[in-house]
């Protein structure tokens, strides 16, 4: 039996609106996939620690108040710091374009903005993680 795919949701700051985060989450299930979510208002530590603690595959971090490059970037440093460098890291929300190089000079894999079908989200993961986790 193939290893499932384990994802860590997560909303950093203090950013309340997690409905698309949520909706990501149960696509993400939909489509076999474990997943783990946080909740709102986490510590880029916080979130650190659960990816770790949670042995996760995939970070996902959500973002609509504008604190992404701040925010986000913590999360990839702190990531490193608790020896979580190997994960697939994503982030999505409200990014505007040119913060998108910026954040993938830092360790993020992709930014899927707003209307991004979550098929095309689960698909990027699957082809990404799966051959890592030796599975076909």
């Amino acid at each position: 039996m193939a290893k499932k795919i384990r994802v860590l949701i997560a909303k950093p700051g203090l950013d309340g609106h997690d409905r698309g985060a949520k909706v990501v989450a149960k696509a993400f299930m939909e489509a076999g996939m474990e997943v783990i979510y946080t909740g709102i208002r986490k510590t880029p530590e916080q979130i650190a620690h659960i990816a770790l603690q949670e042995d996760v595959d995939v970070v996902g971090l959500s973002s609509l108040s504008g604190g992404h490059n701040t925010l986000f970037v913590d999360v990839a440093r702190w990531l490193a710091k608790v020896g979580k460098k190997d994960v697939l890291l994503l982030g999505g929300g409200i990014v505007p374009e040119e913060d998108v190089l910026y954040l993938k000079q830092n360790g993020f894999a992709e930014i899927f903005a707003p209307g991004t079908d979550t098929k095309t989200i689960a698909e990027y993961i699957i082809s990404r993680v799966y051959p890592k986790l030796g599975n076909e």
